[in-house]
């Protein structure tokens, strides 16, 4: 490699190095001033968030925020319907804020306008003849990273998420059954929870103080309910929902209904353990040829091939 293609390799690496620092900055700055506002609304009410909100003008990550949101607002999505998906898709990902889209869009325009440059910078290997096909590699793994890059960080925290809410939604079934079973009502028996599960799932937590502020604020529980399941994404919330709005409109006892449905719940986790548990053994099988099987063979091989080469060497 000479010396045009290493600094051109390294110029590509500084700017996806600064366009994953930069988004990083920007996430965290979202993660922190929804949890933050989301803890005053809930201890403080809606007159605490308002006189304690944080400023935007303050701080580093605050700057880089209002210049994402400033570029985003020129390739906002016009389309509602398209803009609905999109906010959807980040708030199963872990940004509740509501300029979440705009940033995000500015993000997307940051990485093209930053990829362009480094496809600009490969240009003169790509036209050099020699280094020509390493040029390319370079230019094309900038453009992918630019274009399905930040959908695959949403897509990867949306995936870490849906595990902890999947892990977690059977204790939250279980511990509604035995607060509603106590005597509290549902709205009741969800704020109980959300303190019981703040440790164990911090993530599940959010949505669930989420739910508390939508049924203070006098939003019906059919329609708290499905916008809970819409934020979790996991088809075990979209059937609570189904079920609570079927009970609710049947008149039927919402401790029997919750107990079943914790029943199955119950059910399914057991049968997920079973099937890994089952498919253990074939995972296990790659490992076992690559790894193990070679050591135990050069373990019994070695000491008669040494024993060998010295009967062997004395004649």
């Amino acid at each position: 490699m000479d010396l045009q293609t290493l600094i051109t390799v390294l110029g590509g690496l500084m700017l996806l190095g600064g366009v994953g620092g930069v988004a990083w900055l920007a996430a965290s700055e979202l993660r922190q001033r929804a949890i933050r506002h989301t803890r005053l609304q809930t201890v403080g009410g809606p007159q605490s968030s308002r006189s304690q909100r944080p400023s935007l003008s303050g701080g580093i990550g605050a700057q880089i925020l209002s210049g994402f949101r400033r570029l985003g607002q020129q390739s906002a999505v016009r389309d509602p319907a398209k803009l609905s998906v999109l906010r959807s898709r980040l708030m199963q990902a872990g940004f509740y804020n509501r300029e979440a889209p705009v940033i995000y869009l500015g993000v997307r325009a940051v990485a093209l306008v930053l990829a362009t440059v480094g496809v600009m910078m490969v240009l003169p290997l790509i036209l050099g003849g020699k280094a020509g096909m390493n040029g390319v590699v370079i230019a094309s793994v900038l453009a992918g990273i630019a274009i399905f890059g930040p959908d695959q960080v949403l897509k990867m925290r949306r995936t870490s998420r849906e595990r902890e809410y999947s892990d977690g939604f059977p204790d939250l079934l279980d511990l509604l059954v035995a607060s509603v079973e106590a005597g509290l009502s549902l709205d009741a028996a969800v704020t109980r929870v959300t303190e019981e599960l703040q440790r164990r799932y911090p993530t599940l937590t959010v949505h669930l103080r989420f739910l508390v502020l939508e049924l203070r604020a006098g939003k019906s529980r059919k329609e708290a309910w499905s916008a809970f399941a819409d934020r979790l994404g996991i088809d075990d919330a979209r059937q609570l929902a189904t079920m609570l709005r079927q009970a609710e409109e049947m008149g039927t006892s919402l401790g029997d209904t919750l107990t079943v449905f914790s029943q199955d719940m119950r059910a399914k986790r057991m049968l997920r353990a079973e099937e890994k548990a089952l498919a253990l053994s074939a995972k296990l099988t790659v490992p076992l040829i690559l790894f193990i099987f070679p050591s135990l063979l050069g373990a019994l091989m070695l000491p008669a091939a040494a024993r060998l080469m010295h009967v062997f060497g004395q004649h």
